[in-house]
């Protein structure tokens, strides 16, 4: 599971280390591959495992083949995903595409989503943060958890 918030420079390579954490988590799975697809209602990049990038090929092939929306949401998601590897020091290289959609240039803020983790510029996420915050506030939101899989099984 990706937690928290991290702050890491990006050097002049474009290379970022990736949070020891979200290191972790990734190879807790079995995964030393980590996917990067461009946000399309922000300017950030979400960032996942290799089951989470199946589940949104899975959720894609959902929807009806040819209709507009899985069109542009394949090219937004899976056209515009990138595949990268770690080097020896946990760092990996973003990809020029993304730097410019996100963009990131000296410092990037990684965000835990649970499954799935983001990267923004540190101004850009603090503003949407704010935003979220107000929202969240004006609508008085509220969060029903989903039942433990174990206390309803009995175990």
């Amino acid at each position: 599971m990706f937690v928290g918030r991290h702050i890491n420079k990006i050097d002049k390579k474009g290379r970022v280390s990736v949070p020891k954490s979200f290191r972790a988590a990734l190879q807790s799975v079995g995964s030393n591959i980590l996917y990067l697809y461009p946000l399309f209602k922000v300017s950030a990049v979400e960032a996942c495992d290799e089951a989470f990038m199946a589940r949104l090929s899975a959720s894609l092939d959902d929807l009806d083949m040819f209709s507009d929306e899985q069109d542009d949401l394949a090219a937004i998601v899976m056209e515009s995903a990138h595949a990268l590897n770690f080097d020896t020091e946990g760092r990996v290289q973003l990809p020029r595409e993304i730097v410019e959609h996100a963009g990131i240039s000296s410092e990037a803020v990684f965000v835990g989503r649970g499954a799935r983790f983001q990267i923004w510029t540190p101004a850009a996420y603090e503003a949407n943060r704010a935003q979220a915050f107000e929202r969240a506030r004006a609508r008085d939101a509220t969060l029903r958890l989903l039942p433990d899989d174990d206390r309803e099984s009995g175990k």
